[in-house]
């Protein structure tokens, strides 16, 4: 536990005064509201949600200006809320073949059933800097959009799975999942797990991650199978009614990725599968998600690990952005006695080298001689 000075309590609360007024920043500006921040910096309150395990664009949005925009601080707060919320049931495995999608894109076929959706994307823009967003960034007229109007499709997937082509994707095998919010991280961890930790992982370390799998740290560089993006209904088994009934819809993103070819003994070669799932608009999250996803099941075809992204312990154990956050920033609080301590034995080594030295014996070792010259003999 750490002891603040004395004086320190004033200069705490001080400093939360402090914060909270750059928080609100210049007066003569009208402040931002839940709705501007859910509506206009929806990627970022998506990734807040994403890996603070919590669907809520209100509360997201909340953390985000209480945040200053420090996301990670946002998905620190995100995770001490939810920590405080009671667990009233568990919901049934939601289904993304029924999702009502509003971005489908696949890079292994061109016309696929249910085609291409677009969507809202950056993919295809200059990357230059609009004069226009200097006012209010509006185009000249709303944009209706339905969520469900490309309707269900099928998975590409599905398509592969149909001949063959792939491995399946595990949904038959009967395993209850571990929750990863209850049960602590251990290894080696099934790849529910492994998924789960990934799901609310640090986006940027996942990325670099997934980057290396295609730079050869990881034998992995695949096809995007399908990115889906949009909304999904949530059951829940209720006994009294004997049926799953909904309630509510969440929006995802869901990748698939086609991998290398595998084959053994008692099994044709096949492609592999790299799955990511996240909460919001994240395909770079999901795509990033799924490359890891991929590199972690070597044990599975007997490949060797050799890489940092198929390093199990050190993926899992370092891609949590709040246990990191927390590790890193806790440098800066008081650690007077633990310095002092060290202080006080560099001290006392420092006169130990020097009393060595005036005495004829080697700085490197008590009693050992020194030779000519000044320097160390050989033994």
């Amino acid at each position: 536990m750490y002891v603040a000075v004395k004086g320190g309590e004033a200069a705490i609360a001080n400093a939360h005064r402090l914060l909270a007024d750059r928080r609100r920043g210049d007066r003569s500006v009208p402040a931002l509201t839940l709705e501007q921040i859910a509506g206009q910096l929806a990627l970022a309150v998506d990734r807040v949600m994403a890996e603070g395990s919590l669907y809520d664009p209100e509360l997201a949005a909340m953390a985000v200006r209480q945040s200053r925009g420090d996301l990670i601080e946002a998905i620190f707060l995100i995770r001490a809320y939810r920590t405080t919320l009671p667990r009233f049931a568990a919901s049934s495995p939601i289904d993304t073949g029924r999702m009502l999608i509003e971005r489908r894109i696949s890079a292994t076929y061109k016309d696929l059933p249910g085609g291409q959706l677009l969507g809202p994307t950056f993919d295809y823009t200059h990357r230059l800097i609009e004069p226009d967003m200097a006012g209010d960034g509006l185009v000249a007229e709303p944009v209706r959009r339905d969520p469900g109007e490309a309707g269900p499709a099928p998975r590409v997937m599905d398509i592969l799975g149909d001949e063959a082509l792939i491995e399946g994707d595990g949904a038959d095998d009967g395993v209850e999942p571990t929750d990863l919010t209850r049960s602590p991280l251990a290894f080696p961890a099934p790849r529910d797990l492994r998924l789960q930790a990934l799901a609310r992982g640090d986006e940027g370390f996942l990325l670099g991650l997934g980057y290396s799998t295609q730079r050869g740290f990881g034998r992995t560089h695949p096809f995007v199978g399908e990115i889906r993006i949009g909304e999904v209904e949530v059951e829940v088994d209720l006994p009294e009614f004997g049926f799953p009934v909904v309630i509510g819809r969440v929006r995802v993103t869901e990748c698939q990725m086609v991998s290398q070819f595998f084959g053994s003994k008692s099994q044709p070669p096949q492609f592999t599968r790299g799955y990511g799932l996240v909460f919001g608009q994240m395909e770079r999250k999901a795509m990033a998600m799924s490359l890891v996803d991929r590199a972690l099941r070597a044990d599975e075809f007997d490949e060797e690990r050799r890489a940092p992204a198929q390093d199990e312990e050190f993926v899992l154990a370092h891609c949590d952005n709040v246990q990191a956050t927390g590790f890193v920033e806790h440098l800066k609080l008081p650690h007077y006695v633990d310095f002092q301590a060290e202080l006080g034995l560099l001290r006392t080594m420092q006169r130990e080298h020097v009393a060595r030295s005036t005495d004829g014996t080697s700085p490197c070792g008590a009693g050992q001689p020194v030779g000519e010259g000044g320097e160390d003999v050989d033994e």
